[in-house]
């Protein structure tokens, strides 16, 4: 008896040292080095880089994309939910980037670790179909600031296509050799002085045009019934990527310990000082021009040359910048995945190997977005089908699952209720953002000169 109670012992404790070791190689698994710097920078540095890169060439758009479809009313009262909305739901993201003493740098880490493997790939997928989205809509706009100088200079201007390519190699460069976020603290003090030039310049031109215009402003929205409801959620899919890029976790990465507060910080910022721009500029705008502003809100300015060209140029060398941020997490994948981690990242075969992945990336995303130039398509799509579920879903499914059994009823049925409420929202702003593609592509030809 002694015999087999001493054998079963022995069996318990090998099965307990098992299953020990396979939950220490799961937290692995979802823990990573990464080729990248962490817990490097101080949350200055990281609230100045959210501010300009959210103030980025995408805000020249959104007077049109955002305003137009709603109107006044429910424009405003839309900009005022939602950025409410997205600044809470970053707050509370941010403080589970520690979770049982682990760090989570990866916002796929984080729900593989709490919801398995396949939970790991559908936030992959979600979180690089944004960032390469939106790195398309950087060299796009990128590409129309260009073109918009080129026009000013020259009756006869290139087609946007050339534009497109000369963005798309600059910001090749810019990415080879800075290489990760945290380098780019020494281009944030430029890019702030033009960064805040462009829009200051820019919001007194709005200002004078929408005082001297003679003709009486329409705010009227256009369309039938079905339009304006498919336009309105297009509408909400575009102030929700106006505030937020579902890489947060990233971002928190570089941060400096203690990194929940110090992202906090970083989050406060963002979302006073830079909003306080990004949403002035939008309903500058929209007063200034009314339902028949452009896409691109330098097109509508009066004025002299020289305004115009130099908005257009600042617009272009800050979204160099910027976009370097929000394309950031997929540079730190591939860097992770192909280089050797054990060696700097300007050693020879990591300098060559980085030279290739860069080249590649940047290749694929200009040959598409000079071949589908729409730049409100852009927005809309990854406003709706990733970034919804990224900033609003996923945070109430981590907390259920953190902090559920402890949690009070009331926190569980909120945060149940903003994962059933915003899923809907996913799939119709996903259903009427198609429907713009498709509408675009019947309209427009491929490598059409928009």
């Amino acid at each position: 008896m002694e015999g087999l109670e001493g054998n079963r012992n022995n069996n318990e404790a090998s099965l307990s040292i098992e299953q020990a070791r396979t939950k220490c190689d799961q937290d692995h698994e979802y823990t990573l080095p990464s080729a990248h710097a962490i817990g490097h920078d101080s949350w200055q540095q990281v609230g100045l880089m959210m501010v300009t890169g959210f103030n980025c060439g995408y805000i020249l758009s959104f007077s049109n994309l955002m305003l137009v479809p709603l109107g006044w009313t429910w424009g405003i009262i839309c900009l005022v939910v939602v950025g409410f909305y997205t600044a809470y739901a970053n707050w509370l993201l941010a403080a589970f980037h520690f979770i049982n003493g682990q760090r989570f740098i990866r916002y796929r880490d984080i729900m593989g670790y709490l919801y398995g493997r396949e939970m790991y790939y559908i936030t992959w997928v979600l979180q690089f179909s944004t960032l390469l989205l939106g790195n398309m809509g950087f060299i796009l706009l990128g590409g129309r600031a260009l073109k918009e100088i080129n026009s000013e200079l020259s009756e006869s201007p290139l087609r946007l296509q050339y534009f497109i390519v000369i963005t798309g190699v600059t910001y090749f460069i810019f990415a080879f050799f800075i290489p990760t976020m945290s380098k780019m603290r020494f281009w944030l003090g430029p890019s702030t002085i033009v960064t805040f030039a462009y829009i200051v310049t820019l919001l007194v031109v709005l200002v004078k045009d929408g005082k001297t215009k003679t003709t009486e402003r329409n705010y009227e929205i256009h369309g039938n019934k079905a339009e304006r409801v498919f336009n309105a959620f297009n509408a909400v899919s575009a102030i929700i990527v106006c505030n937020t890029a579902g890489l947060l976790l990233e971002i928190q990465s570089t941060l400096q310990k203690p990194a929940v507060t110090n992202m906090r910080k970083a989050l406060y910022l963002q979302y006073s000082a830079g909003l306080l721009f990004y949403y002035g500029v939008s309903i500058v705008g929209y007063w200034a021009y009314g339902a028949t502003v452009s896409e691109y809100l330098p097109e509508e300015l009066s004025g002299p040359k020289s305004v115009k060209v130099l908005i257009n140029a600042a617009v272009f060398l800050q979204s160099i910048v910027s976009q370097h941020m929000f394309v950031a997490p997929i540079h730190e994948a591939l860097d992770t995945k192909f280089l050797k981690l054990d060696e700097s990242m300007h050693w020879k075969y990591n300098f060559k190997r980085r030279f290739y992945l860069r080249a590649l990336l940047f290749m694929g995303n200009t040959f598409v977005t000079a071949a589908i130039p729409f730049m409100g398509d852009f927005v809309n799509l990854f406003g709706s089908f990733t970034l919804v579920p990224l900033t609003f879903v996923f945070p109430s499914m981590i907390f259920i699952k953190v902090k559920g059994k402890t949690a009070r009823l009331e926190k569980n049925l909120w945060h149940w209720f903003n994962i059933v409420i915003f899923s809907l929202l996913a799939i119709i702003t996903t259903i009427s953002a198609v429907r713009s593609i498709v509408n675009n592509v019947k309209e427009y030809n491929f490598f059409a000169d928009t």
